[in-house]
């Protein structure tokens, strides 16, 4: 996601589940979590040197093609790929990028790639439209969070991929730094976590305010501890720089790339700043990069309203409807069943576990991103409402990737990390969150409080942050085709519409329907739209919609 604090703008268990395509990551059980690749090693720079300024994040372009490698960076655009076997079938490598692009001589990070390489047509699934013809290159993809693996995410969705796409492309996924397997950020424990997740976020007196603080600054602290001097280094400007680095790694002369949610604002953080290095770019499920935090925080709260009200008129249709049955009853009853757990919160199944009202809606949350979870919420509410947490805290730890022995993946960790980076902190203290509250309960009156009070995080963050809002015009690039779904809950179609708009280039798909991102989920018109773009260069024309 964009919005700061602890909301994500994706689930990659959600998106998985429908068909391979879906944004960001509640779940690291894709990957196996076998043997990691061999090192990059390096050989001598070819070629020129020159001295390039790096630009604003998103404004100036930093080196069109042809250009050269700036300077002090020849070693790391120098470097071979070491591709091994990894993880049941796919290549996996390492490579090395600096730590800080303005002073590379101050370190080094690792990180990890992997890769399914171009699968011959008529091998795999799906449709086989544009699999005549040759090898198109690589495919990255990024699935979103920030801090979703795309390593991960390459390994469970690859052999979901249109089979043209496959025979022509080797898909590549790239932890970004700080996430999945390059050198991920972690900062509190499993039973720290449960702790922090099940902490109050709709405080009603100075106690409850208090306890708030003490948990986003145990959180900030735990990550300056563990991270060290990396944690200034994790915005999304040097994981866009770092894609760069592996482009050429690859041998690619352009970057053709897939990008979910917050994959969007890597997308268009590339395209920003290497216009001329731009190939095929899809932006599905787009951030707004022009919307400070609080706007940010804000429209994201009016996105799962909306997102609630798609639920809430079905769920008046189903006879295990526990909430009513008009839209007015559903959600007058779960403000009443959240008010219940907030003042006695719920046993569950899981060794003594209580569902708090913290957790309740966040479970609630969990299921607006996909609407085959629609059904798996109502049985939650069944159950919540009889006295059992159970299915509400089941949905709230598959937003956080709990596994069942009850440790986190760094998902949560990096997400905070990198947003805290890219955009100063919403608010300066509760009193800033206090009075808005009314505007934040406005955008979202079932939402709105708790997305208010969840961007307190980054207050207390260790680390300044080195980002601000800005649009990004990409001057020059060839067409990038940004996808928007009407009624997303974690990225508002309203952001699609504006990115679109400020890409010189941007052509918007818009997708009249449901849920978190639109491509491969099994809707024939906004794939077969992206899968021509992809293979054959056909960006969509303006005004292309899609309907369910």
């Amino acid at each position: 996601m964009r919005a700061t604090g602890r909301v994500l703008a994706a689930a990659l268990a959600v998106g998985l589940l429908a068909g391979g395509c879906g944004a960001g990551s509640s779940s690291s059980s894709s990957s196996s979590g076998s043997s990691g690749p061999a090192g990059a090693a390096s050989s001598d720079a070819a070629g020129a040197v020159e001295s390039s300024t790096p630009a604003p994040p998103g404004v100036t372009p930093l080196e069109p093609l042809p250009a050269a490698v700036p300077a002090g960076l020849a070693p790391y655009y120098a470097q071979r790929l070491d591709w091994q076997s990894c993880d049941g079938g796919f290549e996996c490598t390492a490579f090395r990028v600096p730590l800080d692009y303005d002073r590379p001589g101050d370190g080094d990070l690792t990180l990890v790639a992997a890769r399914a390489t171009a699968v011959p047509a008529g091998s795999g699934s799906g449709s086989a439209e544009g699999a005549g013809g040759g090898r198109l290159g690589s495919l990255l993809l990024n699935p979103g969070g920030p801090g979703g693996s795309a390593v991960e995410y390459l390994e469970a969705a690859a052999r979901t991929y249109d089979s043209g796409v496959r025979a022509r492309y080797d898909l590549v996924g790239l932890d970004p730094r700080g996430v999945g397997r390059s050198n991920p950020v972690t900062c509190l424990s499993g039973a720290r976590m449960d702790a922090y997740t099940a902490v109050d976020l709709t405080p009603g007196d100075q106690h409850g305010i208090d306890a708030l603080i003490a948990a986003d600054k145990e959180f900030a602290e735990g990550c300056r501890q563990r991270a060290g001097a990396a944690l200034g280094h994790l915005g999304t400007v040097e994981a866009a720089r770092d894609m760069d680095v592996l482009r050429a790694l690859l041998g690619d002369e352009r970057l053709n790339y897939v990008g979910k949610s917050y994959g969007t604002f890597l997308g268009a953080t590339y395209a920003g700043l290497f216009p001329g290095r731009v190939g095929r770019l899809v932006l599905d499920g787009a951030v707004d990069p022009s919307l400070d935090s609080v706007t940010g925080n804000r429209t994201q709260a009016g996105g799962f309203e909306t997102a609630w009200a798609a639920f809430a008129k079905d769920c008046a249709k189903h006879e295990d409807c526990p909430l009513g049955r008009t839209e007015q009853q559903i959600g007058d009853q779960l403000t009443a069943l959240l008010a219940t757990v907030q003042a006695h919160p719920l046993p569950s199944t899981d060794h003594g576990r209580r569902l708090t009202a913290a957790q309740a809606t966040t479970g609630v949350i969990q299921a607006m991103y996909a609407d085959f979870l629609w059904p798996k919420l109502r049985t939650a509410l069944t159950d919540a409402k009889a006295g059992d947490g159970t299915g509400l805290l089941r949905l709230s730890d598959s937003y956080y990737g709990r596994e069942a022995d009850g440790s986190y993946p760094n998902l949560m960790f990096a997400n905070t990390a990198v947003n805290c980076l890219d955009l100063p902190a919403p608010f300066a203290g509760p009193e800033d969150v206090q009075r808005a509250v009314p505007d934040f309960e406005q955008a979202s009156p079932h939402f709105g409080r708790d997305m208010a009070w969840m961007a307190l995080a980054c207050t207390y963050w260790p680390v300044r942050a080195t980002g601000t809002a800005h649009t990004i015009r990409a001057a020059g690039a060839a067409p990038i085709v940004v996808v928007g779904t009407t009624r997303d809950p974690a990225t508002p179609y309203a952001w699609a519409q504006a990115l679109a708009g400020q890409l010189e280039s941007g052509r918007l798909l818009t997708y009249d329907g449901d849920g978190h991102t639109a491509y491969g989920h099994h809707d024939a018109c906004v794939d077969g739209v992206v899968n021509r773009y992809l293979l054959a260069g056909e960006a969509p024309e303006p005004g292309r919609r899609c309907a369910r």
